[in-house]
């Protein structure tokens, strides 16, 4: 499986950031490119620890089985899954400095490993071991790289 702590899948995640213009069509949901790019560094900035989102009671009862399905393949996430609020981009971004961000971000998760994962628990999945942190981090940000054909 896949995961942010592995160079290749770090660096794969990377270049196909690059793909990303600010007119890249989206093949569903409803952010565009940048706001797609902001949110995923909004994950991983609670993968790192920088923020502490609080958990959903939702993910308190469901969490634990839904992880399983999420985290426990080599599936990807499928279209239209829903996002916590704490994730929402509404506002209008650019793309470039988000792009920027968000590789800094993943740079930083690759380069620290697992003792640098935050121990503050998923707001929907609630507690993950470093390596579910980085195998999540991965498929999420393919999910949002899919959605633009990236």
């Amino acid at each position: 499986m896949k995961n942010l702590f592995e160079p290749a899948a770090a660096a794969e995640v990377k270049a196909r950031l690059l793909k990303l213009r600010p007119d890249s069509a989206r093949l569903w949901g409803t952010m565009n490119a940048a706001q797609a790019v902001a949110h995923g560094a909004i994950g991983m900035e609670a993968a790192v620890g920088d923020t502490r989102p609080k958990r959903m009671f939702i993910g308190r009862i469901i969490g634990p089985v839904v992880k399983r399905l999420a985290i426990g393949n080599d599936q990807p996430i499928r279209r239209n899954t829903p996002t916590s609020p704490d994730l929402v981009v509404a506002d209008e971004r650019e793309l470039e400095s988000e792009r920027q961000r968000l590789a800094g971000l993943i740079d930083r998760f690759a380069a620290a490993g697992p003792a640098g994962c935050t121990t503050h628990p998923h707001s929907f999945f609630g507690r993950l071991a470093p390596r579910e942190w980085a195998v999540l981090m991965y498929k999420h940000l393919d999910h949002h790289l899919r959605q633009f054909g990236a």
